[in-house]
């Protein structure tokens, strides 16, 4: 019985009694019926969970803070067990000598931030929903501005601790800076949104804090100029923390949410760049390079104070709980060859006139990865839809047509499955459900997500 693993009214739901919240989402809808909902508090109730659901040959979903945009964490079926794990939110230990931080799945991305920041380290990965939970990141190898210098999610792993669909808890990779010792299988867990296991505990790498940074925003009267400057950056070796790209049409939306400008209002486009090290005088010879390079191409450079920085950061961090007050909306992922940026934002700009749906664009400029955004604004229900699918096909087959990929950091999960089979070498996805029945061989755990 289910009140035998957890016997906490608060923690365990039955059909009569889920919580509006497992039952709804942006992306998906008609949810079916779930079986129950268990809040686990422990590996042993995760355990204990996974083996009740063999034992009534019952799916399963894994759930965090619910905020990815893929379906991922939603049943497809009904009768689902959603096992949640919010509730495993515990630093458990930093360890100084390894520069390694052992957490609990349910740890939000912005506690792991301001921890190692207390103790004087620095936890790169970067993603924009700071409320996001670790485990929920590495289930879909969450980038963030700050990949472009220092990776993802997945290069802060450095093992983990799993329960898997057959009810075994094991532990993939170790502390051990090398490995060639066998499969990487963390590395294939990571990235795998809840299809192959259920993350109980990470092992994660920090660094040590840089003393230094510095941001400065580009205004562009275009986004091919805003564009071809970005790849001039990246070509001399300036090495950026973060270079974000976003539209003028975009960036006031959260001018108008949070009721302040951003400190350049000239040019159609932005790129706002943040460099950090630990010596002043080389990031000022680098910030130099910048201003040199694209003092005939941007039209204006302002190198921002650390006020002015916190307001541009504010101002491209709150992009989206600004959309969120006006409109309906849907954000893409989509990724491609950083030299083939330019011209993918280009033609979503084609496509919002063919197709007659607004689209606005900004992105992580410095990795290729495009969040382009399809606003609903005044449209019916069905007219959304039947404008969105279209011009989603249109997007999709040109982001495959130029070397790129449907997701570079939300995930896949059933919104876009259909398109990733569309791309992805047929032999390549035999290979993924090879993969997928050999670790789960009863289909149990997130079935017929991604592929």
């Amino acid at each position: 019985m289910l009140n035998e693993i957890i016997n906490d009214s608060e923690r365990l739901f039955t059909k009569e009694n889920i919580p509006e919240a497992y039952k709804t989402d942006t992306y998906v809808e008609n949810i079916p019926d779930i079986h129950a909902v268990g809040l686990a508090k422990t590996t042993k109730e995760v355990k204990n969970l996974v083996d009740y659901a063999i034992e009534n040959d019952l799916k399963i979903i894994a759930r965090g803070a619910g905020t990815g945009v893929a379906g991922s964490q939603v049943p497809i079926h009904g009768d689902e067990l959603i096992i949640d794990v919010s509730k495993m939110n515990n630093i458990i230990d930093l360890d100084e000598e390894t520069m390694t931080l052992t957490v609990e799945p349910g740890v939000l991305l912005s506690e792991i931030q301001s921890y190692v920041e207390d103790h004087g380290y620095y936890y790169p990965p970067d993603p924009g929903s700071k409320h996001s939970t670790i485990g929920g990141n590495v289930v879909t190898n969450a980038g963030g501005m700050r990949a472009v210098k220092y990776g993802t999610t997945r290069d802060y792993v450095r093992a983990m601790e799993v329960v898997l669909p057959t009810g075994e808890v094991v532990t993939l990779g170790s502390l051990n800076i090398k490995d060639s010792s066998g499969y990487d299988l963390k590395n294939l867990f990571i990235g795998s949104e809840g299809t192959l296991g259920i993350i109980t505990k990470v092992y994660l790498k920090f660094l040590p804090m840089p003393k230094f940074k510095q941001s400065t925003l580009l205004a562009f009267d275009s986004i091919n100029n805003a564009t071809a400057g970005v790849l001039r950056i990246l070509a001399e070796g300036i090495e950026p923390t973060a270079l974000e790209l976003f539209e003028k049409d975009t960036i006031k939306y959260s001018e108008e949410f949070l009721k302040t400008k951003l400190e350049s209002q000239k040019g159609d486009a932005y790129v706002l760049m943040t460099l950090d090290g630990d010596d002043m005088d080389s990031m000022k010879r680098r910030e130099e390079t910048v201003q040199r390079l694209l003092k005939d191409t941007a039209v204006e450079i302002i190198s921002l104070n650390t006020e002015q920085e916190k307001a541009a950061w504010k101002l491209r961090d709150n992009i989206l709980v600004a959309l969120m007050e006006f409109t309906e909306f849907e954000m893409l992922d989509e990724v491609v060859p950083i030299n083939r940026f330019a011209e993918m934002i280009s033609y979503t700009k084609k496509l919002e006139e063919k197709h007659g749906l607004r689209v606005i664009n900004f992105g992580h400029a410095g990795d290729g990865n495009i969040h382009t955004v399809l606003m609903r604004e005044d449209l019916d229900k069905e007219t959304w839809q039947t404008k969105r699918k279209a011009l989603l096909d249109d997007l999709y087959q040109k982001v495959y047509d130029l070397g790129g990929l449907p997701s570079a950091e939300h995930g896949i999960g059933i919104v876009k499955k259909p398109y990733l089979l569309k791309m992805k070498d047929e032999s390549e996805i035999n290979l993924m459900k090879k993969i997928k029945k050999a670790v789960d061989p009863d289909n149990r755990l997130n079935p017929d997500k991604l592929f």
